[in-house]
This record gives structure tokens, sequence and C-alpha cells, in this order.
């Protein structure tokens, strides 16, 4: 019985990315560590929910805001990676977020929605919305990031 090794590097944007998320010893990322889940990939738009809990709290007790920021980080950025071709990179230029209202952190499911606005030779914009299991606004974000093209 032979093992199948995968090139990531000959994957486009959104190929890697369903191939990482569906692969079972793939390496780890950030949505590990705070338990997101990826609803849905697809080219220009990335879904993704966690769950609150009790250490996410901010001092005054409601969900910090920074796991909205990296909810919208992410689902921003992938929704960027979705469009790239194989062996190109981005990373995040700048992110605007605009925070609504506050989230419990009892357990309350978040989704997060990123989806492109422009993707350019070197800079792409996104925009991203966080809403609450009742469909409201918690969040929403915009970011430009800066592509990594091999050569210029």
């Amino acid at each position: 019985m032979s093992e199948t090794t995968i090139d990531f590097a000959q994957l486009n944007g959104l190929e890697l990315l369903r191939t990482a998320m569906a692969t079972k010893d793939r390496p780890p990322f950030i949505g590990d560590l705070l338990g997101m889940e990826v609803d849905l990939l697809e080219h220009g738009k990335a879904v993704f929910a966690l769950r609150t809990r009790p250490d996410f709290a901010n001092p005054l007790g409601t969900t910090h805001g920074g796991i909205c920021a990296t909810l919208l980080d992410s689902v921003m950025g992938c929704a960027v990676h979705t469009t790239l071709e194989a062996g190109v990179g981005y990373t995040t230029l700048e992110l605007k977020i605009n925070y609504i209202r506050s989230a419990p952190t009892d357990g309350q499911r978040l989704t997060a929605t990123g989806t492109t606005i422009h993707v350019g030779r070197t800079t792409a914009t996104a925009e991203g919305r966080v809403v609450d299991e009742q469909g409201r606004l918690v969040a929403h974000a915009t970011t430009t990031c800066v592509i990594f093209r091999g050569n210029r």
C-alpha cells in the first residue's frame, strides 16, 4: 500500500484550501486554536464559524473583539486565497473592523463570511461580516492584502 503525497505548490488557492482542510494530518492553523469550522470555500468566498466560550472573554465578560478580528481576517484572507493561481501567496496588509454589538461567551455560534471585492496583480481587497445565531450583525470589516507572485 503506497501513501499519496499532495504537492500543495501545484494547487491553485481554492484547491489548496479545500485539500488542506480535508486532509486528516494537515498542519495546524489558528482556527484549530479557536475551534473554527469551515462551512464554505468557493471562488472569492469563505465562510467560517465558531462557538464562543468563557475563555474568549474580555474584562467585561463578553467575547473579546480579537475573536471577531481573527474570524474576519481568516475569512477575508481565505476569500482572496481562493482566487489565486498555484504558487501565488498573499498576506494581510491592512484590516479595518467595525464592532456593532457584543457577543456572549455562552457557546453562541458566530458565523463569518468573507468575499472578495477586487483581486489585482499586487493587491486584493475583501469585505467580511460576522453574524450571531439570530442573524444579527456583530462586526463587519474590510481588508487589503498584498499578493506575492513569482517573477514580476
